[in-house]
């Protein structure tokens, strides 16, 4: 066993990420996009900005027989005025696919929202490194799985053994679009998100889209997914469409055609999973938009609700269930000559019985324990026998 450190620093390149669509290099670190630089150009939200920056599937993967390993990483940390503080976001590694440790980044910059006025105040910090010791002395594939819910600037890698990039692992590709569900929302790490959870069930190499508040049918995310590398395919279409109240049932059917004809231009043989949205009581039949629930805000606690009018649905106001419905039409017909399209109903990810047992803590998000069971559930009905993303008979 090595005693002593002979420190190994590491440039950091894309050949040593997964799950990112290119780097920034900034004044303070290179900044993982989750979406190209052209889809960001076109982008005006500061929300979707904010999302595809924090790097939801994102991992360091490289070689070594290092026993220490130490990122520099600057953080930025999100601080709501009148909630409790956040926790820090969570470094995963992995050791030949195996959890192995998980540590955290103090410091970095602080976006201070007040969720009353709508201001927002930045703070600039120190950056902090992210440690990992007693590592098994042989080599190794390692992978440092970043935050999923907290943008990160990586500085600097040390190791005290060199380092070298993975050879191609033969691995799918699957490309998943969705919402803050998919994006990890509530769960406690990164590779405890349902996407992660379920990619590791077979492997595959997973590129997480999945975009807080923002899967609502851009065209640039479509572009972003057609240009993509991918083997596999899923978009996780609903929840965002009624609770951001950003379209009627009259616009909703020619979008989804839209944005998958989109995708469908880069990969028109490839297998394509629709998802509907997982159960949500409070929009299951009520239109968005969703709001936090004040009397909840005023007593520390975030909680969303639905403002809309359940009678409004007859107008074309969306819900859950008219999503669902107009979703599984469109696939239906669409399937007649796209063999490689399929459906799958989210309430088979996470329905009743599943909220009875595991409710949303805030009505709308799941917690560590549902994600698990939602990535389960899809591994099991989209990777397993039968399924749209199965391997095909005779491969390894």
């Amino acid at each position: 066993m090595r005693t002593g450190h002979h420190w190994t620093t590491t440039p950091l390149s894309t050949e040593f990420l997964l799950g990112a669509a290119e780097w920034e290099h900034t004044e303070r670190g290179l900044l993982p996009h989750r979406l190209p630089a052209r889809a960001r150009a076109q982008n005006t939200d500061p929300l979707l900005a904010l999302a595809e920056s924090q790097p939801s599937g994102v991992r360091l993967l490289l070689r070594t027989r290092a026993t220490v390993i130490e990122l520099d990483a600057l953080p930025t940390k999100r601080v709501y005025a009148g909630l409790p503080a956040r926790p820090d976001g969570v470094y995963d590694l992995l050791v030949d696919g195996r959890l192995t440790a998980r540590t955290t980044v103090s410091g970095g910059d602080t976006l201070t929202f007040d969720m009353a006025t709508g201001a927002v105040d930045h703070r600039p910090g120190p950056v902090g490194t992210a440690r990992f010791t007693d590592l098994p002395d042989r080599v190794k594939d390692v992978e440092i799985w970043l935050p999923h819910d907290e943008s990160t600037r990586l500085v600097a890698l040390r190791t005290d053994a060199p380092v070298e990039p993975v050879p191609d692992r033969g691995r799918r590709v699957w490309l998943h679009h969705g919402s803050s569900i998919s994006h990890g929302s509530d769960a406690t790490s990164p590779t405890s998100i349902w996407p992660a959870v379920a990619a590791a069930s077979e492997p595959v190499d997973l590129v997480n889209l999945g975009l807080s508040g923002s899967a609502v049918l851009d065209p640039f995310t479509a572009r972003a997914m057609r240009d993509t590398p991918a083997d596999l395919i899923s978009v996780k279409i609903g929840i965002n469409l009624a609770n951001g109240d950003l379209m009627r049932m009259r616009a909703l059917g020619p979008a989804v055609h839209g944005f998958l004809d989109t995708v469908r231009e880069g990969h028109p043989d490839t297998p394509l999973l629709v998802v509907s949205p997982i159960l949500c009581p409070i929009q299951e039949d009520t239109p968005g938009p969703a709001a936090f629930d004040t009397e909840a805000l005023r007593a520390g606690r975030k909680l969303f609700r639905a403002t809309g009018d359940p009678k409004e649905g007859a107008s074309g106001k969306l819900t859950l269930s008219s999503i669902r419905e107009e979703l599984s039409r469109i696939v239906r017909e669409r399937s007649a000559e796209d063999p490689h399209l399929s459906y799958l109903d989210g309430r088979d990810l996470y329905g009743e019985a599943d909220h009875a047992e595991l409710p949303l803590p805030d009505r709308l998000h799941p917690d560590t324990a549902a994600h698990h069971r939602i990535g389960t559930r899809f591994a099991e009905l989209a990777f397993g026998t039968g399924g749209p993303f199965a391997p095909a008979t005779g491969a390894a």
